[in-house]
């Protein structure tokens, strides 16, 4: 008699992994994302047409990133790559791009994406000086803190999705269709719920969020560094502890990758609640989402501001 040289645990798992690869499409696209916001626009818009790598976290400062070789080698194999632009990514992207040796997504190629070319810039410098500090020549590149930014770049990722991979351009034409839906509902809400934060004043640890108060109508009155990416001293933290006194402020904000320490310093001596905002897709618990992301950040600002 001939036996079965295949055990019965071998033959379900098999199975399960011929069941598995059959439901992937037979080509995702492969995209590469830098910032997690851009990694989670694009699962909403692609959903099974593309595999996304995320190039970076919540608690990591995206202006200070390793071009590490796992890095390289996601960018060699990458279809697209979104990324913020407006020179956040300076320090590590073009090491990336020069050495992938990857042509279909270097600039003025369609598989180059920078989500800040479609979103009008805040806070674009008139000269540009080392002693100024991190300075960004297209100006302030922490875009995603505007949901109405989030709206537009949405719709212009859908159509770079749609012109890279023609074969699937009825779904991200469609996916795109509905998340545009779901997100314009979401920012009205949004927009509703912070009408209270409209002229609050704060003060800020990075000037990380002008397209936050842009939008939300925040007033910030002073800033922990005393030049963007400049750590502050001892005695920089004395004279904003005395500005408040004259222009008083109702909470500190930072993002989760900032060191919190100085923030906390100022929190604790002014008596203002120190308030740690996402920042992006990751930042806290609630934040598993680009929905999470915004709901968190309004929630936490009202209840800062009571």
């Amino acid at each position: 008699m001939i036996r079965n040289r295949f055990n019965r645990p071998a033959l379900g798992l098999f199975a399960c992994t011929l069941l598995a690869a059959t439901a992937l499409p037979a080509h995702a696209l492969k995209v590469f994302a830098c910032e997690p916001e851009w990694a989670a626009l694009t699962k909403e818009l692609a959903g099974d047409q593309a595999t996304v790598y995320t190039a970076t976290t919540a608690w990591q400062d995206p202006h200070q990133i390793q071009a590490k070789p796992s890095l390289m080698a996601a960018v060699r194999n990458a279809d697209l790559l979104v990324c913020t632009g407006a020179e956040l990514e300076i320090g590590w992207l073009p090491v990336l791009l020069r050495q992938a040796g990857n042509p279909g997504i270097q600039l003025g190629k369609p598989g180059h994406f920078m989500a800040a070319d479609f979103v009008a810039k805040l806070e674009v410098p008139t000269r540009l000086d080392r002693a100024d500090g991190d300075v960004h020549a297209e100006g302030n590149p922490h875009i995603q803190t505007d949901a109405r930014n989030i709206a537009a770049v949405a719709q212009a990722l859908g159509q770079r999705l749609a012109a890279v991979d023609p074969a699937h351009a009825d779904a991200y034409k469609s996916r795109t269709a509905d998340f545009g839906r779901r997100w314009g509902e979401a920012t009205q809400r949004w927009t509703q719920a912070a009408a209270p934060l409209k002229g609050v004043p704060i003060v800020v640890q990075h000037r990380g969020f002008p397209y936050l108060e842009a939008w939300l109508g925040l007033k910030q009155v002073a800033a922990l560094e005393p030049k963007p990416g400049v750590e502050p001293s001892s005695a920089w933290l004395a004279d904003v502890q005395a500005q408040l006194q004259r222009t008083p402020a109702k909470m500190v904000i930072r993002a989760a990758y900032n060191d919190g320490r100085s923030s906390q310093w100022l929190a604790e001596r002014a008596k203002l609640p120190a308030v740690v905002l996402p920042f992006t897709v990751g930042g806290s618990e609630r934040a598993k989402d680009l929905f999470g992301l915004f709901d968190d950040t309004i929630d936490q600002l009202l209840k800062a501001a009571r």
